[in-house]
C-alpha cells in the first residue's frame, strides 16, 4: 500500500460565495474550467446530483491525445454557499475533498480546497501544478462572467 497525504489550496476569486458555489455545482459552468490546462471536460460527461449521497462525475479529455480521465465521487455534504464535500471512493483510501467558500465582504470570495487521503501520485509537484492551472482557469472563467455580456 502506498502512503497518502493531504493538500490545501487557497485562492481568492472575484464573485460572491453563491456564484462560486453555483459554478462548482452546475455542469454548464464546470465545463468551462474543470481540469488542468490542456484538458477539456465536455458538459455531456458531467454528472451533478447535488444531494448527500448524490453522484459527482466528470470526464476530462486530453487536448493533446484524446485520452480520458474520469473522476467519480459522491457528495457527502452540501451547505450552499459555504461548503461542499465529496469523496472519490475509486481512489485508494477514498480521497475526500472539502471546498469552503469564505465571503471576504468586498465582492471577493476565498476558496479553500482541502483534500485528505490523497494518493502519492497526486502529491507530486507536477500534479499540484496541474491542479493550480485548473484554479487559474476558474479565475479566468469568473473574470469573464463578471465582465458581463460582450458588446457588439
Amino acid at each position: 500500500m502506498t502512503g497518502t497525504g493531504e493538500l490545501t489550496y487557497r485562492r481568492v476569486h472575484r464573485g460572491t460565495p453563491e456564484l462560486l458555489f453555483d459554478c462548482m455545482t452546475t455542469p454548464e459552468h464546470l465545463a468551462h474550467f474543470w481540469g488542468p490546462t490542456g484538458t477539456t471536460t465536455p458538459v455531456a460527461t458531467i454528472v451533478v446530483d447535488l444531494r448527500p449521497g448524490g453522484a459527482f462525475e466528470t470526464t476530462m479529455v486530453s487536448d493533446a491525445d484524446g485520452g480520458t480521465y474520469t473522476m467519480r465521487a459522491v457528495y457527502v455534504e452540501i451547505d450552499r454557499p459555504h461548503r461542499l464535500v465529496w469523496i472519490e471512493r475509486d481512489v485508494e483510501g477514498g480521497m475526500r475533498t472539502t471546498v469552503t467558500f469564505v465571503d471576504l465582504g468586498d465582492g471577493r470570495t476565498e476558496v479553500v480546497t482541502h483534500q485528505t487521503n490523497v494518493p502519492e501520485a497526486y502529491l507530486s509537484a507536477a500534479a499540484r501544478a496541474g491542479f493550480e492551472t485548473g484554479l487559474d482557469r476558474f479565475d479566468a472563467y469568473l473574470a469573464g462572467l463578471n465582465a458581463g455580456p460582450e458588446r457588439e
